[in-house]
């Protein structure tokens, strides 16, 4: 009979049944496992089927060519097995050397359950990898499996509210405890890093561009984070170690030892503020005691230790205290140094995109998404290092606390308030999140539309279109409230959820350690002044635990299009050893170049053409033939399709960009001047020209005698874009800078295309004396400005159709001889207005 007994197997060990939830101040292992593992289970299973049937429905199968080759890909599946495996070895190790060699039945379930969900979460996982649903490129894992995850590590951290019952493994006091306490780890470690590499996603391609190559393409000529934003309901975390790796280098000072030296001070000054924290309230405590238990005596001295500590505190959160404000004076060079470096990166950064970038961006949300990226990363180290971080420490040192000092009920009271309101802090954020970006968006826009409007003030007052433009601005100042509105009423929605976790965790632990003093169970009012102090304490920063959070989340958003822009790859770069352009004569040759700015239309084809040193060459041609892509190509805006741009047998994609244009000097048809004076507007030709060169050059471009017409002289203030001058005033300054540049190959696009007869002829013989012995390229429309160009090329539709000297090209009588034809009929016509203007205005001063 005895022997038919024992093989029956036990569900749970001997004197516990399944309906024990709590015993000897702890959770049975047989209850805590089958809960546990069946909840997973069951989630899976349910929400797991539901995710492979919309896959089999309408997902399609994912190129394998764009699927990454990652090793964090194949350690997530390995330590996808390596669990399950470690259940199976305690099954074994169980029957075999731990305690009797009883195996309980609650241990097999938990170990088929477990075996089961996560192999079946290594199925969806595959599925996920290889298949597409018909939406937008994933950002990382479904909601299925992070959700799966998330609660396989929240279930191993539950285990610690066992941490002082016998029944647990935790004091090691035998094998058993020993080689349990081995698996536990094992466990727990593979589980942390699963849930990692589940925020890494290390085996879902990225954002899937390859499959959505198509639209890039159609968009490739807007700057890439006017596209590429993140989706709505995509976490701020994700791409996690991508920010990470980025901003590193900003944030730590390495190339200063006493910034370094601030760093490790602060977090000292931080250690310190956590231990005085628990002092507090505990001598808080004395002090009561003190004036309740005879004999009463004044504790002077304990009131000076508590104030001390309170004085080194501040109010509570640390907010005013001496280690708070020392750190924070400490932490401002360090603040100071990760925003000068952020901001001169991106600005390099910036200046090293590619033309085509920069005639496609928007100057007004490109100042606004500086503005918010770089203080973002200011508020996000605070946020996380002084805020997120002392709280998060402090919870783990009160649930220690009142587990030892109190018993174990206040350290769960503790540890399940804390876990809810951490929760539903960040999932409610979470939700909330797609708002502030939808925020930030509108915000951008606004900003944006402001900016333009301002810039092109010309333009609306010719067409009085003010009502207009503020009627613009209005609306879109009301899309953004719309969105802000939104943004702040799931704010409101947050905080209500939180107040009521807060509440009910003071409630519960007020409650049971009033009933405690009461019925005299070894609490004395002093231990209730210091549970109520601390832990009032502790909800403070609690509290602002969701704030900083959303904070945390604010920022991330607002880094985004920050980080887009540092995404962006520069189009033109140096070739690895490229060395100096060496130039010794100045010749310039284009063989066989095509170029165009989209892969459809070609604007250039099979253009070849030598200027020999010291010639002038002149490029003519009906808009749109190419005349100024040659010369963008020519300094490197662009790299060509095919062919070869060589300036002195080398070419020019083997040289640093720097000295290919340190050699060239330009005269653009628009000129567009810096807000700053005329000095420096010429000084920028040479940065480090003395002021009579400037003056001299100014001379030469026939802009001296003028700029001493004006009241500060060389100190005018050009105004924004040199709207201050007029057009004539502008190309003679950008003329003065090129010739105080003094280069070895001289670009003139449309050199005098703004001035006045007179002020032409004027400079075009400074002109000539600038581009004596030096190579010349002159693209014009004006062909009485090139009459003495040593080769002229008519250029159409992006081919060199005619060749040769001005009498060559008009005898020809072709596409040249056609437009010199019109130009002298269009001379004729001016000059017969001109002399009806003057007979107009010498009738009118006959009548006085």
């Amino acid at each position: 009979m005895n022997t038919d007994t024992n093989m029956i197997m036990r569900y749970c060990p001997p004197n516990i049944t399944f309906t024990e939830i709590w015993v000897e101040h702890g959770v049975p292992k047989c209850f805590m496992d089958t809960i546990s593992s069946t909840i997973i289970f069951l989630y899976l299973l349910i929400f797991g089927s539901i995710q492979l049937w919309m896959y089999r429905k309408y997902g399609t199968e994912v190129n394998a060519s764009t699927l990454p080759k990652s090793k964090l890909y194949n350690l997530q599946k390995f330590l996808l097995y390596f669990v399950p495996f470690l259940s199976i070895l305690r099954i074994i190790l169980q029957a075999t050397i731990l305690d009797d060699g009883t195996i309980y039945g609650y241990m097999i379930l938990t170990t088929v359950l477990t075996v089961i969900a996560y192999s079946y979460s290594v199925y969806i996982l595959r599925v996920e990898r290889h298949q597409l649903l018909p939406s937008v490129p994933p950002h990382g894992h479904g909601l299925v499996l992070l959700g799966f995850w998330t609660l396989t590590f929240v279930v191993e951290n539950f285990v610690f509210v066992n941490i002082g019952k016998l029944e647990w493994w935790f004091h090691l006091n035998s094998l058993t405890d020993q080689i349990e306490m081995a698996l536990f780890v094992l466990r727990y470690v593979s589980n942390l890093l699963i849930f990692a590499l589940g925020l890494r996603a290390p085996g879902i391609a990225g954002n899937l561009d390859h499959d959505y190559r198509e639209l890039n393409n159609a968009l490739a000529t807007q700057p890439r984070y006017y596209y590429r934003r993140q989706e709505d309901n995509s976490s701020t975390w994700a791409n996690l170690w991508y920010k990470v790796k980025v901003l590193a280098p900003f944030l730590w000072p390495k190339s200063d030892f006493l910034l370094q030296l601030r760093v490790i001070f602060c977090f000292l000054l931080l250690m310190s503020g956590r231990v005085i924290n628990l002092f507090v309230p505990i001598y808080n405590k004395k002090i009561v005691d003190s004036v309740s238990f005879a004999p009463i005596t004044f504790r002077w001295d304990i009131v000076l230790i508590y104030v001390a500590f309170k004085f080194l505190q501040g109010g509570g959160t640390g907010g005013m205290g001496l280690l708070n404000n020392l750190r924070s004076f400490l932490w401002i060079r360090i603040q100071q140094y990760t925003t000068r470096e952020v901001e001169v990166e991106l600005f390099r950064h910036l200046h090293s995109l590619s033309l085509r970038w920069h005639l496609g961006r928007k100057t007004g949300e490109v100042l606004r998404v500086m503005d918010r990226g770089t203080d973002s990363i200011n508020n996000l180290l605070n946020y996380i290092l002084f805020q997120i971080l002392p709280t998060i420490i402090d919870i783990v040192i009160a649930i220690v606390f009142f587990v030892s000092a109190f018993n174990k009920w206040f350290g769960l009271i503790v540890f399940t308030t804390m876990i809810l309101y951490i929760i539903a802090t960040i999932a409610v954020t979470e939700w909330r999140t797609k708002f502030q970006r939808r925020m930030n968006l509108a915000d951008n826009a606004q900003k944006a539309r402001s900016v333009d409007s301002l810039l092109n003030f010309e333009t609306v007052k010719y067409y009085g279109a003010e009502t207009y433009e503020v009627a613009s601005y209005r609306k879109a100042i009301l899309d953004f409230q719309v969105q802000e509105w939104k943004s702040m009423i799931t704010l409101n929605i947050l905080n209500t959820l939180q107040n009521i976790i807060v509440c009910g965790g003071l409630l519960s632990g007020s409650l049971l350690c009033l009933h405690m003093v009461v019925a005299n169970e070894g609490l004395t009012i002093g231990d209730y002044v210091l549970f109520s102090s601390y832990i009032i304490q502790l909800y403070v920063p609690l509290n602002w635990f969701g704030t900083y959070y959303r904070a945390i989340q604010k920022n991330f958003v607002d880094m985004e299009n920050m980080f887009e822009l540092l995404r962006e790859e520069q189009e033109v770069i140096d070739a690895p050893g490229a060395g100096l352009l060496e130039v010794k004569h100045g010749q310039v040759e284009f063989s066989n170049v095509s170029f165009g700015y989209s892969p459809e239309k070609l604007v250039l084809r099979n253009v070849s053409f030598v200027v020999p040193a010291g010639k002038t060459i002149a490029l003519v041609g009906p808009s749109g033939a190419g005349k100024s892509t040659i010369m963008r190509l020519l300094f490197r805006f662009y790299d060509v399709d095919q062919g070869a741009i060589v300036i002195d047998g080398q070419n020019v994609k083997t040289v640093t960009q720097e000295s290919l244009r340190s050699i060239i000097g330009v005269v653009p048809q628009d000129t567009v001047l810096f807000n700053n004076t005329i000095m420096y507007n010429i000084q920028y030709g040479r940065i480090c020209a003395p002021e009579v060169d400037i003056i001299a050059a100014a001379k030469h471009a026939d802009i001296h005698d003028r700029i001493l017409t004006f009241q500060n002289g060389y100190e005018t203030q050009v105004g924004e874009r040199g709207l201050r001058l007029s057009g004539g005033e502008k190309q003679r300054v950008a003329i003065a800078r090129t010739i105080l540049k003094a280069p070895n190959i001289v670009l003139l696009d449309e050199a005098t295309s703004a001035l006045d007869t007179q002020a032409e002829r004027n400079i075009q013989a400074a002109l000539n004396k600038v581009c004596a012995g030096r190579t010349t390229i002159i693209i014009a429309h004006r062909l009485s400005t090139i009459i003495h160009a040593d080769e002229i090329l008519v250029l159409k539709e992006g081919e060199i159709v005619e060749r040769g000297k001005h009498e060559e090209l008009i005898s020809h009588g072709g596409v040249y001889h056609a437009m010199w034809q019109a130009q002298l009929q269009n001379g004729q016509e001016n000059n017969k207005d001109e002399d009806s203007s003057t007979h107009e205005g010498n009738a009118v001063l006959s009548l006085y």
